[in-house]
């Protein structure tokens, strides 16, 4: 999800998009809910099973697990050889949340030459596609994975994405399976159809990444207004069903350390530091989301559209500050339920 190969274009096309709120309800106002349920998605890159025993999965609706990739047969892959690992996820999530939706993601925002052209390969071919699709729906049956969630991204997005999209809804479909999708804040791909976005049971908005590595001028990523402008974008401008859209937020930061050096840092690490950091958005040259703002967007979404998303589980505080702790009160004080869990 986060985009460490994020191209420049991105900035301008962010830049210069319009933005107009009049049809975005702020938190100011008195809540209007647009919904009294919400989902709650989280990801769970393979790189943080570590965690499992931390992830309180009675707060999260829906569970990413990110990322796999095809082989160039079309196997379907999750790194570090974690077969046995992933079953303990799994297993972990549904002894606590039975309702839990768990969906493999597959691509994410920085792949290696081989498996970027082994994507392109087969989004090209019509007659390879149905080779992919079959590997993709059976690595889903083996492993008890309720969907696929599609983070194919910015210059992964090739010819044959759309079709791509409609024949594996079809295939998911056949087999009681979802499908979802994790697109920008403010941009939509050029080769994604309107019938390929029809397809999809909900999008998951990155609306993050507004600044980082790739411009390293110290500044928020992912603000309140970002928020809004992501929202405006997809539902006014694009013109999605607000039930089909789900807000991401950021459990992470970026640390703006010199004029060429920027790197990303966890929520957790911050409270961590100091606890009263839970409470900020910077300290110096550090710009994450503390619980205040992640709290008001969840409120901004409760009124606009049908939940959080969450990049990612794993860099959160495991304490009293944690922010999908925040989440979680935050739509249980509104009267949304969630899971259904845990209090809310």
């Amino acid at each position: 999800m986060k985009k460490q190969l994020y191209l420049i274009l991105s900035l301008l096309i962010i830049s210069c998009s319009s933005v107009d709120d009049d049809d975005i309800i702020d938190t100011d106002q008195n809540i209007d809910l647009f919904s009294t349920e919400a989902r709650v998605v989280g990801y769970f890159p393979y790189y943080r099973f570590s965690l499992n025993d931390k992830i309180q999965y009675c707060k999260v609706t829906h569970l990413n697990i990110a990322f796999a990739n095809p082989e160039t047969d079309g196997t379907i892959v999750l790194p570090s050889n974690s077969g046995d690992l992933l079953k303990n996820v799994m297993n972990t999530a549904r002894s606590q949340n039975s309702d839990i939706k768990i969906y493999i993601s597959i691509a994410g925002g920085a792949l290696s030459d081989q498996v970027s052209n082994t994507w392109k390969n087969f989004l090209s071919s019509p007659q390879d596609r149905p080779i992919l699709i079959e590997k993709i729906v059976s690595y889903v049956l083996e492993n008890g994975f309720d969907g696929v969630d599609v983070d194919l991204e910015w210059n992964h997005v090739t010819a044959g994405y759309s079709d791509f999209v409609i024949e594996l809804r079809d295939a998911l479909k056949a087999e009681s399976k979802g499908i979802t999708a994790a697109y920008p804040s403010e941009t939509r791909y050029s080769l994604i159809t309107q019938e390929a976005l029809n397809a999809l049971d909900f999008i998951n908005l990155m609306v993050y990444d507004y600044t980082g590595p790739w411009n390293p001028s110290p500044g928020q990523h992912s603000s309140y207004d970002h928020a809004k402008q992501g929202i405006n974008f997809w539902k006014n401008t694009v013109g999605i069903n607000p039930s089909k859209l789900t807000l991401g937020v950021p459990f992470y930061g970026y640390d703006f350390q010199n004029s060429t050096t920027v790197k990303a840092f966890t929520y957790g690490s911050m409270v961590d530091s100091d606890v009263s950091n839970s409470e900020k958005d910077n300290v110096g040259n550090k710009y994450y989301n503390g619980r205040p703002t992640i709290a008001n967007k969840v409120k901004l979404a409760s009124q606009n559209l049908s939940g959080i998303m969450i990049w990612e589980l794993g860099q959160d505080s495991f304490s009293e500050y944690s922010l999908l702790e925040t989440i979680h009160k935050t739509y249980t004080d509104l009267d949304v339920e969630t899971t259904g869990l845990c209090g809310n």
